[in-house]
């Protein structure tokens, strides 16, 4: 099946040719369905903090910082923008030249509130003579789009999201990664005063990325009285996944396999390489002005405290397991703990002795944790959360896509569609054992799970596979806690036209 000149490439991605038979055998048999135990929701898998709850957690957390333990924010941001200006590219292919469609339309209407008008203004008056206003009177409404998507002007149409100009302050505006650093600095900051952050980011980014960190971090630094650590990495060229031909045989082009990046699973391995005991990740897009912060800032720390506390039980139990030294009664207490805490219930452990029961629950406790946000289910496209069952027999909370799930099937449907939250990707992570020694993450990622997708490629269908999802697959076999979150702590911006909402405006 493979050329000597595939094996070179291979080998220089750092893939094995069993790997890329195993992708192959995924896109024959495409991947199965979950099982679904049921749909998770308040009572029932989401914890639904009341104010007691919230006061203890925040508690914890802030005892938490005092400590030596490693704080690291994490921020996938290497989605491209181009995206985010979809409507305003087919605008400029268009046969009519004044805005005709909803989103055409609310553009132009909103186009002052945008914190980018400034700089788009002054790049019309350098590119066309004339600013903005100016520009509409006559109707060079796709002079403002080219001035604002092109290399010519902005380039927004090429840049990632997170370098675009998403809120406006008097005298500056902040880009979606400054917003990143603020929001490290007031829940992620350890007892040196250090922050640290890491952005994964597209290759050809990183200088951009780079300039703008090292053009912004000291002011920020001064402002909050203290040090950012920020690093950087790409998605790593071994996680890149083969492409199919319609027909399921390796896609070539011009005799040379083609492959194609395998979706933000991948980042799991990115994850992996960070020294790190708790870890939070939000999405680059994921932000709000200032103005409501708090309520931001205030249910990460939640959800950390709630982690910590969680975790540091956790080890105790561990330690009690691994001394030897432990009684019938504190195996149930420990059964009790996994099953109401940790979420993860197995039907059968009334059947095992001692000895087993004990194997069973260091197995299951002995793994890294996340502590999800669930926001109410508003129609907006997400995750959502659900008891799945395991490969062991056992069930536990996961978050799954709808393509995981067999809609086809009326009593699956009926689980989907009964679903009150879905996942923000607010998530708030413990990475290492209770001997302080980091997890070996690829070991917990589900492999049976992923998605394909048809997409094309000079004028051929190409299949596309990504592998497991960050939150989804790839923490698969995490112990993971769901808690309800407002809604306003999820604000993303999936089209230009979202930075007009309320919730990205000063005011």
């Amino acid at each position: 099946m493979f050329t000597e000149s595939d094996l070179k490439l291979l080998k220089d991605k750092g893939i094995s040719p069993s790997a890329i038979e195993a992708q192959i055998q995924h896109f024959k048999q495409g991947f199965p369905y979950l099982e679904l135990q049921g749909s998770a929701t308040p009572g029932h898998g989401i914890l639904v903090p009341d104010e007691a709850d919230e006061t203890a957690w925040l508690g914890a957390w802030q005892d938490y910082l005092k400590g030596s333990g490693r704080v690291l924010k994490f921020v996938p941001a290497s989605g491209a923008a181009s995206r985010m200006f979809k409507d305003l590219f087919t605008f400029l292919d268009a046969a009519y030249d004044v805005p005709t469609t909803k989103a055409e339309l609310a553009f132009f209407k909103g186009i002052k509130a945008f914190a980018f008008f400034d700089a788009l203004d002054m790049a019309c008056r350098r590119n066309e003579g004339s600013g903005i206003d100016a520009l509409m009177e006559k109707g060079a409404y796709k002079a403002v789009v080219r001035d604002l998507l092109m290399p010519e002007g902005l380039n927004y149409g090429a840049l990632p999201k997170g370098l675009l100009l998403f809120h406006a302050y008097p005298g500056a505006s902040r880009t979606a990664v400054v917003e990143h650093l603020v929001e490290g600095a007031l829940y992620a900051c350890n007892a040196q005063r250090e922050v640290n952050l890491h952005f994964t980011v597209s290759p050809e980014h990183l200088p951009l990325f780079e300039a703008a960190v090292q053009a912004t971090a000291p002011a920020l630094e001064s402002l909050f009285g203290l040090r950012y650590a920020i690093s950087f990495s790409i998605q790593k060229a071994s996680t890149d996944t083969l492409a199919a031909t319609a027909d399921n045989q390796p896609f070539r082009e011009n005799g040379r396999l083609v492959f194609r990046p395998g979706g933000h699973g991948s980042l799991i391995e990115n994850l992996n390489d960070l020294d790190a005991d708790i870890v939070f990740i939000k999405n680059i897009d994921n932000v709000v002005p200032d103005r409501l912060k708090d309520t931001t800032v205030r249910y990460k720390q939640v959800l950390a405290g709630l982690l910590v506390q969680l975790r540091a039980q956790t080890f105790e139990y561990l330690r009690l397991l691994d001394s030897g030294h432990y009684t019938h009664d504190q195996l149930v207490e420990i059964i009790q703990f996994l099953q109401r805490n940790l979420c993860t219930r197995y039907d059968d452990t009334k059947l095992l002795e001692d000895a087993e029961l004990a194997v069973y629950l260091r197995h299951k406790l002995n793994r890294p944790i996340r502590v999800c946000g669930m926001v109410r289910n508003q129609g907006e496209p997400g995750g959502g959360p659900f008891w799945t069952y395991n490969q062991d027999g056992s069930y536990s909370l996961q978050i799954l896509e709808s393509s995981q799930i067999d809609l086809a099937d009326p009593a699956k449907r009926a689980l989907f569609e009964q679903g009150t939250h879905f996942n923000p990707v607010d998530l708030v992570c413990s990475l290492t054992d209770y001997r302080g020694e980091r997890f070996h993450l690829p070991d917990f990622v589900d492999q049976q799970t992923g998605f394909i997708s048809e997409k094309s490629k000079g004028g051929k269908v190409l299949k596309a596979l990504e592998r497991p999802g960050l939150w989804n697959g790839a923490m698969s076999d995490w112990n993971t806690v769901f808690v309800e979150v407002p809604l306003l702590t999820f604000n993303p911006v999936k089209t230009v036209n979202d930075l007009l909402r309320p919730e990205h405006q000063p005011a």
